[in-house]
């Protein structure tokens, strides 16, 4: 063991040896991913396939139509998806409401986090070999090098799933008032709910596109039969938006206690549009401040300085005579 720590320290430096344990872990791990891709399928699992398999050219297009999964991923599903159950539906809710609704994205969204992880970490000790190592670093700059950027790729993917839901909820916030006018016009003349949630959806599609696609599956669910009070408590938790949780609500009482549609449309679109100005002037009132510390730190030393600048000019030169 004192020669194989003394060859790697002369090679890689004075963290030969940490150097070698991680490269030996990536090594392990890309064996194992390997492996696990070669690995032959069960036999009693082929047997249950084949058995599953449909009779006619009919049920083929039907299992066709309705399996849109990876079948390469179904090897890895135990490790690109959470066990538990709550936290599976939580993270399927999450990416739904970010705009990934394929069945696969859960497993897409792991893998990623694995890949990029790997990826980073591998990127990390060839950047601290190549131009980081010497007799001088410390361990500290060794795991920042290191660990840092593997942290970061696995970090990375979360941020991104975050950050699109922020950003499709205000979409989806900003077009929907809009969007709430012209289903009530729509409603108003003479129009089924799914006839104008359809020409609502064509409408807004160019400035919101993300409302319009959940249009199109409220529309489309409601055609297919499904209840719909349902189909719009699925809606609401999709779009992750108060804004459309209210306007469930609204749609929900008004078919549970008879109310006519278009007049609960007609106070819910008024309410839409005040609080869209309220939200214009809270956007506006903010501006000032948030100008503040720009203003202070961008203007105010360039007046002072073209300001006292002459001064300070004029008082240095009659020091010097």
């Amino acid at each position: 063991m004192d020669g194989i720590n003394e060859t790697l320290t002369g090679f890689l430096g004075p963290f030969g040896p940490l150097i070698a344990v991680g490269l030996l872990g990536i090594v392990l791990v890309a064996v194992a991913v390997s492996l696990m891709v070669a690995q032959k399928r069960d036999p009693l699992e082929r047997l249950k396939h084949d058995t599953r398999m449909p009779k006619n050219t009919s049920e083929v297009k039907q299992k066709l139509r309705a399996s849109q999964r990876n079948e390469k991923l179904e090897k890895f599903a135990n490790y690109l998806e959470p066990q538990d159950d709550q936290e599976l539906a939580g993270m399927k809710l999450k990416l739904m409401q970010a705009g990934y609704r394929g069945k696969d994205a859960v497993r897409y969204f792991h893998f990623a986090q694995f890949a990029l992880g790997i990826g980073m970490l591998l990127l990390g000790v060839i950047y601290f070999i190549t131009f980081v190592q010497d007799d001088q670093t410390t361990m500290q700059q060794t795991i920042l090098y290191i660990i840092g950027p593997g942290a970061v790729g696995y970090m990375f993917p979360k941020y991104w799933v975050t950050k699109r839901m922020q950003t499709r909820a205000e979409n989806i916030t900003n077009g929907f008032p809009d969007s709430l006018d012209m289903l009530l016009v729509c409603v108003e003349a003479g129009q089924s709910m799914e006839q104008a949630i359809l020409r609502v959806a064509a409408e807004v599609r160019p400035s919101c596109a993300d409302l319009a696609d959940e249009f199109d599956i409220v529309a489309n669910e409601m055609k297919a039969g499904k209840d719909k009070t349902t189909v719009l408590n699925d809606m609401g938790e999709r779009c992750g938006s108060q804004d459309i949780s209210s306007f469930v609500t609204v749609l929900n009482q008004s078919q549970s206690f008879g109310t006519p549609i278009s007049d609960a449309l007609r106070v819910y679109s008024a309410e839409m549009r005040d609080k869209r100005v309220m939200r214009a002037e809270e956007a506006a009132n903010k501006l000032p401040t948030k100008m503040t510390l720009a203003t202070m730190m961008l203007t105010v030393p360039p007046l002072l300085i073209i300001l006292v600048g002459p001064s300070v000019h004029g008082i240095t030169q009659l020091g010097n005579m």
